[in-house]
Formats: structure tokens, C-alpha cells, sequence
């Protein structure tokens, strides 16, 4: 493998520019000076790059990713971090499915049952005169209280 001073670097990039005006002289002639002149441009950055110092980090930046891609695929010990951490991910979300079910199983109240929920349902006034049990519901699921509210809404609203 070369290192980056083993590699000519500056006629590299004149001949990428002479390659780029060439083309932009012909693109110039066919679609117009608007063309040819962004293809001049374009021509001109790898020698910009070089003396800026770019060519030099991005050369830089591809072996440091080549030799950590290849300690990356060839290292048992990586390969066993990966496969770690997708067990703590599929934990995480079977966790999360198990947490959502134990909710859905207690109708969204807290897992653990109240001190002295076996007494019976509280009582609370919610309007005066109405008291509203909590804690139990009818057989079918919904609240009296509940659908008189709405009924009132309705007759509010003129629906009947």
C-alpha cells in the first residue's frame, strides 16, 4: 500500500485540469459559455484541494477508515460487542411490549393495587348533589354518570 508522499500528487491534479478544460472548451462550443465555464470550474477544484491541504485529510480520513474497517470485520472481540449490544436492544423492546401489556392488563391504571382497595369503590363528589363511584364500573363498561354528561352536551347543542 503507498503512503500519501509516495504519490505524485500535484501532476495528478494538472492533469485532472487539463482533462477539465478540454472538456469545457468542448462543452463551451456545444451548449454555450454558461456550460463550459462550470465545467472549467469544476475542473479547477482538485488543484485547489491539493493546495489547501485536502487531498492530504481526506487521504488521511480513507486509511483511518480502511484500517478500522478491517480490524472492525476481522476482530472477534468487536464482533462480540455487536452481537452484546443487540441483545440489550431486543431486551430494551421486549421490555417496553411486556410494560405496555401489564398496562393494558390493569386498564391503564398503576400495576400495584391501592392500600385498602379491597374495601369497596370510593365516593366522590364530582357536581353537587352527584356522586361518582371510582374504582368500578357497570357491566357494560360505562360510566351512568358518564353518558348522562354526554346526553346533556347533546341537548346543549340542540341533538337529541
Amino acid at each position: 500500500m503507498s503512503t500519501y508522499s509516495q504519490i505524485a500528487w500535484l501532476p495528478l491534479t494538472g492533469g485532472l485540469i487539463l482533462l477539465g478544460l478540454i472538456a469545457g472548451f468542448i462543452v463551451w462550443r456545444r451548449r454555450g459559455a454558461g456550460a463550459g465555464l462550470r465545467i472549467v470550474a469544476w475542473s479547477l477544484l482538485p488543484l485547489a484541494a491539493y493546495l489547501i491541504g485536502v487531498v492530504e485529510l481526506l487521504w488521511r480520513f480513507g486509511t483511518a477508515i480502511a484500517s478500522f474497517a478491517s480490524s472492525f470485520v476481522f476482530s472477534p472481540r468487536v464482533w462480540a460487542g455487536i452481537i452484546v449490544a443487540i441483545v440489550a436492544v431486543v431486551l430494551f423492546a421486549v421490555s417496553g411490549r411486556l410494560r405496555g401489556r401489564a398496562r393494558r392488563r390493569s386498564g391503564g391504571q398503576a400495576a400495584t393495587p391501592a392500600v385498602g382497595a379491597g374495601a369497596g369503590p370510593a365516593v366522590t363528589a364530582a357536581k353537587p348533589g352527584k356522586a361518582v363511584t371510582t374504582g368500578k364500573r357497570q357491566a357494560s363498561g360505562v360510566d351512568d354518570d358518564l353518558l348522562g354528561d354526554a346526553a346533556e352536551v347533546l341537548r346543549r347543542h340542540g341533538i337529541r
